[in-house]
């Protein structure tokens, strides 16, 4: 099947060669501008608002969007691939055989004779296959850990490995107080006006709620999008609510907005 069958074929089987096909066209002589001009770099906003846009649809269980969205999230693998491969790199196979190979090496519980048969076993079975690929096994424990992911999450990450070699406070009661310590310290940095040691002290608050998130098994990233999700509603609601009485944001004071927003609560 030439190039050109491929991009119009309807079978199924075919359709992931059939978007290669396509991203090699759009990116060749005679293809489109704007695919033509992109680079590793500048697809990095696109990835991320793709992951992003995925994760929303299912937070939100809207399962038919989700094909959509997981569709472009695959457009992004299969044009990194594509300009890798144009570099002479490497191409979507040898990502696919990566990924592929990496996890047989990492369940040997299914494909070896490892006797791991729950869900700790398999995590901490892993993360030492993991090391021992990268060569991690001289470097400090938390190396690389979560290198690249957003701060909160990064910092769930971070706690969790910490937690599977013992370092992790026994109860919650110990989290808890260890909260407010470090709101007693911000509270002092906001008297002192130091707006350095505030800023590192607001650090270490965030650090410790979200460890408290940790310990139940809740994302915090995920509880501070349902919180922005919650604000925004409200306040949309508040908004609508002071239009209806003549009012809008701007023209109305504090105490008028905080009456209509416990009105939407």
């Amino acid at each position: 099947m030439t190039d050109e069958e491929m991009i119009v074929c309807p079978e199924d089987g075919l359709q992931l060669a059939r978007l290669r096909a396509i991203m090699h066209r759009l990116r060749a002589p005679g293809g489109c501008p704007w695919d033509a001009e992109q680079t590793h770099e500048s697809l990095l906003p696109n990835l991320i608002e793709e992951a992003y846009e995925t994760v929303d649809t299912i937070r939100r269980g809207d399962w038919d969007h989700l094909k959509e969205e997981l569709g472009d999230l695959l457009l992004q693998v299969v044009f990194h691939s594509e300009l890798a491969e144009e570099a002479g790199r490497y191409g979507f196979d040898d990502v696919a055989r990566g990924v592929s190979d990496k996890l047989v090496r990492r369940h040997p519980h299914v494909y070896a004779d490892s006797a791991v048969d729950d869900t700790e076993g398999v995590l901490n079975q892993w993360d030492d296959i993991k090391r021992q690929e990268k060569g991690d096994e001289e470097r400090p424990y938390l190396h690389n850990t979560g290198k690249g992911l957003p701060a909160m999450l990064r910092a769930s990450k971070l706690q969790k490995k910490a937690a599977k070699v013992g370092f992790d406070w026994p109860d919650d009661d110990g989290v808890v107080d260890k909260i407010r310590e470090e709101l007693a310290e911000v509270e002092q940095e906001l008297v002192s006006g130091d707006r350095e040691k505030l800023g590192e002290e607001l650090g270490d608050l965030l650090f410790s709620v979200v460890n408290l998130a940790r310990r139940h098994r809740l994302d915090p990233e995920i509880l501070l999008e349902s919180t922005n999700v919650k604000f925004e509603d409200r306040f949309a609601t508040m908004d609508a609510a002071l239009q209806a009485g003549g009012k809008d944001l701007r023209s109305s004071n504090l105490d008028e907005m905080e009456a209509e927003w416990q009105e939407a609560k």
